[in-house]
């Protein structure tokens, strides 16, 4: 491909957007930006345009993440992920929705494409937009290599239950918390978080006399997260809201059976790979950890399934997607 792309690699980094962004950019091997500011400045857009004012006038500039200059004076194309911070209000602010509205809405009118990672976060994107439905372009998402079933395990002294995620109130993990307290499995099953415990979780679990039963493990490099996934019975992630939800994969592609939500994109991509539940029922959730802690023969059968799951998901192909749409812009 002749293409000039220029890319916004400031999005790369240990996170969903900035794993996406690493991928990319690894396979495309575009021109960097340069820019300096944090892509969520609220300047960005400011100086995102006058930047793209010295490049040359047959370049495409590309936007891993929900970012766009303020004006269109080149070609330009971005991933929008979802509309997280838009339509979740604990996630939302009167900032950000204008910043919505005013940046990243203008910006899919004049975008040549709009890339994202699922059939939902595409219907969202339009249903919200009103573009054209085939500017939107789904690429999906693809699993890293070192997600797979050959590897060491992470080594706990007890079985354990992973939920790999953070503390935002659209992970539901105070739901997801008090449905282990209740679940009727072995007491010495333990559930492990990624990443640090704030206040509010462990007053929940003081409160809920489980705090020997729950562990953070801190912050994982992401080099050790597939022994992670390997070592646990299951990975439970009832996320309240989604664009894609790469832990599904990433766990399915390590051989670990998923828990997951039936809402927004988690059980288009999972299939009927993982056992789902309705994320704002908690009983429904207890009676999942049930379900998947007590029946081996399941866990078998999830893993399975979950490995010829995985196989659907890779970079090339999400390569293959971004590079035909960019040949046509």
């Amino acid at each position: 491909m002749n293409k000039k792309i220029y890319f916004d690699d400031r999005w790369i980094g240990n996170h969903g957007i900035g794993r996406v962004a690493y991928e990319i950019n690894s396979r495309l091997k575009p021109k960097k930006l340069n820019l300096k500011l944090s892509p969520v400045s609220i300047f960005d857009s400011i100086i995102f345009f006058v930047k793209t004012l010295f490049l040359p006038k047959d370049a495409i500039v590309f936007s891993p993440g929900f970012n766009a200059p303020l004006f269109k004076v080149r070609k330009f194309t971005f991933i929008v992920h979802d509309l997280n911070h838009y339509d979740r209000p604990e996630n939302s602010s009167f900032l950000k929705r204008i910043y919505y509205n005013l940046i990243i809405k203008r910006a899919c009118t004049f975008a040549n494409k709009i890339f994202t990672v699922s059939e939902f976060s595409k219907n969202r994107i339009i249903e919200w937009s009103s573009v054209n439905p085939e500017k939107v372009i789904n690429i999906s998402n693809g699993v890293d290599k070192h997600f797979c079933l050959e590897g060491i395990k992470f080594n706990n002294p007890s079985p354990y239950l992973l939920c790999v995620s953070n503390r935002k109130l659209h992970k539901n993990e105070e739901r997801l918390i008090k449905s282990f307290a209740k679940a009727q499995i072995d007491n010495t099953i333990q559930l492990l978080f990624t990443g640090i415990a704030d206040d509010n979780s462990l007053n929940l679990l003081n409160n809920l006399n489980i705090s020997n039963r729950v562990k953070y493990l801190g912050k994982i490099q992401e080099e050790d997260l597939p022994s992670v996934y390997r070592g646990a019975m299951a990975m439970v992630f009832p996320s309240l809201y989604e664009g894609f939800g790469l832990p599904v994969i990433e766990a399915m592609s390590c051989g670990t059976p998923v828990l997951t939500s039936n809402t927004t994109s988690l059980a288009e991509v999972a299939g009927d790979a993982a056992f789902l539940v309705n994320p704002n029922d908690e009983l429904e959730i207890t009676q999942g950890i049930e379900i998947l802690a007590n029946n081996e023969n399941l866990r078998k059968e999830l893993i399975n399934k979950g490995i010829i799951r995985a196989q659907v998901f890779t970079w090339n192909s999400v390569m293959e997607k971004i590079n035909s749409v960019i040949a046509t812009i």
